[in-house]
C-alpha cells in the first residue's frame, strides 16, 4: 500500500525504505563514459583495468550517485502528488569503489519534511550498499521536491 504525501512526516528519523538490487555491467558504465566524455581507463579499458588498484574497471562516481534517481523513483511514489523534483544535495561521498558487475541497492531514510507553499521539501539519507561490501559505495543528503497534486501551478516550485 503506498504512502500519501502527508503521512510522510511521520517517518522522519526513520528508514523509509530498500530499494531492489540493481547490477552495474559494463555497458553501463560505457554508456556513462560516452555522456560525459570520461573514458579514463580505470572505467572502460578492462584489460588494462585488471592489473590496476581493483583489479578491474569501476563505475564512475556520478555515475554511482546518478542512480539514485532509478532507485528513489518507486521508492517516492506518493499518493497526493502531481510530480517529484530533485532539488539537489546537501552532502555527497563516495567511501568504496564500484567495481564492475557490482550489485547496489539504496537504503533511505527520511530526514527531514517541510511545507513548502506547492508541497513538501524532503531531505532523505541515501547510503547505497554494494552487495557484500565492507563500506557503502556513496552516502548521499538529497533533497526533494515533493508537488502535490492540488497544488496552484507555479513558476517555481522551489519556494
Amino acid at each position: 500500500m503506498k504512502l500519501h504525501v502527508d503521512q510522510l512526516a511521520d517517518k522522519v528519523g526513520r528508514d523509509l525504505s530498500v530499494s531492489d538490487w540493481l547490477t552495474v555491467d559494463q555497458d553501463r558504465i560505457d554508456r556513462f563514459a560516452d555522456a560525459i566524455d570520461d573514458h579514463q581507463w580505470i572505467h572502460v579499458d578492462a584489460e588494462r583495468a585488471k592489473a590496476g588498484p581493483y583489479g578491474a574497471t569501476i563505475a564512475h562516481g556520478y555515475l554511482t550517485l546518478s542512480l539514485l534517481s532509478i532507485f528513489l523513483d518507486p521508492i517516492l511514489d506518493f499518493d497526493g502528488l502531481s510530480m517529484r523534483m530533485n532539488y539537489g544535495f546537501d552532502r555527497v561521498r563516495f567511501p568504496a569503489p564500484v567495481p564492475v558487475n557490482s550489485r547496489l541497492r539504496a537504503h533511505v531514510a527520511v530526514e527531514s519534511v517541510d511545507e513548502t507553499p506547492h508541497g513538501v521539501r524532503v531531505e532523505l539519507k541515501c547510503v547505497l550498499e554494494i552487495e557484500g561490501g565492507d563500506k557503502p559505495a556513496c552516502v548521499a543528503q538529497a533533497v526533494a521536491l515533493l508537488v502535490r497534486a492540488d497544488a496552484e501551478p507555479a513558476r517555481s516550485v522551489a519556494s
